[in-house]
């Protein structure tokens, strides 16, 4: 249990105020928005990461902005520390409850209220699953350039509260990068809305980004504008080995160079992430023989463009092998080395996983650097690595039958200390939530993180929203 846990496990505040706030939360928006005890979904007492799963003082469940704002309101008046809950899918323990805390879940508020052609443009409520926007994209003949592995459970309000990243982030952006509009309830129930759908709008400060990647401590996303884009048209995907990480870095050059702005996917799985793939998952190997790093590529071309690019790479040493999908088929048979790692779960444990970023030019270094880390000083873990290495996103993976609180502890502060002597960022696209709350400072100089304390202090003064989150 962490000092913010034990904190909220015995609050300051006596018990009949907790009780009188959930009295005023059930008269104000009704029994059938407000549940307690056993009444609470077990599916509401965590989120995704590791943390063992803990029952909130109450669960509201909102279906429109007035009652997120009713509910606000009434939390405020009462002290009552709230945690926001989108689609339950976050890796770094920004939705899981504290004992103590109101669960406010947006999984009630979906829907998709206006998808507009001529501008380009989709509005949803905060609570649609990223799937059902994509699907409604596509049948627009559009495409929305979010894309997550956990699309069919991961909220839209939960992608922008943790700016999420993805698949596509090489050539569509983060989630700031695709958000024109949103409509946000402030801590004290006040509802703050632009939902903008113009490219162009230099009306005052652009508030809502702020509210992108906050991790719902300054408030609660409700509604989003999102901007679309046009179909890529015909889509080739490639597995492609190469040696070293320079082999992967001129490569993409070499692809962008030809096709500049048509890379979709630029992944790289490194050769201890393949083994695990092959190896224990049983898939069968692409190629006859193991290599450095394969990457899956995927590009918006016409003709045999890319072909063309891996042929040349092929003639000057930089790429060993590659494949190139002739089917819809081969296209999902190659993602499946990609996904591999969300069968992690039924062959270990045990698991402690990293999403940080590192610059390009130290990359290759940095990765190689921590593997020795972690061989030498955690001999009993598997460590695979793996990621978006294209906009400079790497993921590690650290399993092992027998790996405590302790042992996972340990390896994070290895990490997360090499990672910024690296000169790097502890979290990518993930977040910080609660589980990377104490290595903020290798990322954040301290006059960076007194001006977060800052806002808070402004837009939440009475600090009930997502307390030991971020800060």
């Amino acid at each position: 249990m962490d000092d913010q846990q034990s904190k909220l496990a015995q609050p300051d505040r006596c018990a009949s105020s907790s009780d009188d706030c959930v009295a005023a939360l059930i008269d104000a928006l009704g029994g059938d928005r407000v549940r307690t005890g056993a009444d609470i979904p077990a599916r509401n007492m965590q989120d995704a990461c590791h943390y063992a799963p803990t029952r909130p003082l109450a669960l509201i469940v909102p279906r429109s902005t007035d009652e997120v704002s009713t509910a606000l309101r009434v939390c405020r008046a009462h002290g009552q520390p709230v945690v926001v809950q989108g689609g339950l899918t976050g890796l770094a323990g920004g939705a899981h409850p504290y004992a103590g805390e109101i669960a406010l879940s947006l999984e009630k508020m979906v829907g998709i209220e206006e998808l507009d052609q001529l501008s380009g443009t989709l509005t949803a409520l905060a609570g649609t699953p990223l799937a059902t926007i994509q699907e409604a994209a596509n049948r627009a003949g559009l495409l929305c350039g979010i894309d997550l592995g956990a699309r069919g459970s991961c909220s839209i309000g939960g992608n922008v509260a943790t700016n999420a990243g993805g698949n596509q982030v090489v050539r569509y952006g983060m989630t700031r990068k695709n958000v024109l509009g949103l409509e946000v309830v402030l801590a004290d129930g006040t509802v703050v809305r632009s939902l903008n759908k113009m490219i162009k709008n230099n009306a005052g400060f652009d508030w809502t980004q702020l509210f992108i990647g906050s991790e719902g401590t300054l408030g609660v996303v409700t509604r989003v504008v999102l901007g679309l884009h046009p179909q890529p048209g015909k889509v080739c995907t490639a597995l492609v080995a190469v040696d070293t990480f320079a082999d992967c870095v001129a490569l993409l050059r070499a692809i962008d160079h030809a096709l500049p702005g048509q890379i979709l996917v630029f992944e790289a799985m490194w050769k201890d992430f393949m083994a695990v793939a092959t190896e224990r998952l049983g898939l069968a190997p692409p190629f006859a023989q193991a290599h450095g790093i394969v990457l899956l590529i995927e590009v918006a071309a016409v003709d045999d463009a890319l072909e063309q690019v891996l042929a040349q790479a092929h003639a000057r040493g930089a790429v060993r092998d590659a494949l190139v999908a002739q089917s819809g088929g081969d296209q999902k048979r190659f993602w499946q080395f990609r996904e591999s790692i969300y069968e992690y779960g039924r062959l270990f444990p045990h698991l402690v996983g990293f999403d940080i970023a590192i610059p390009l030019d130290r990359m290759e270094e940095a990765s190689a650097a921590m593997r020795q880390e972690l061989a030498t000083r955690f001999a009993h873990c598997v460590a695979v690595f793996f990621g978006h290495v294209a906009d400079s996103n790497l993921h590690i993976v650290a399993a092992a039958q027998h790996l405590d609180e302790a042992g996972k502890e340990e390896i994070e502060r290895a990490i997360y200390r090499m990672t910024a002597a690296f000169g790097g960022s502890i979290s990518a696209e993930h977040g910080i939530g609660r589980g990377k709350r104490p290595y903020l400072a290798l990322s954040r100089e301290a006059n960076e993180l007194e001006l977060m304390r800052r806002l808070k202090a402004a837009l939440d003064p009475s600090g009930i929203l997502n307390q030991g989150r971020v800060l």
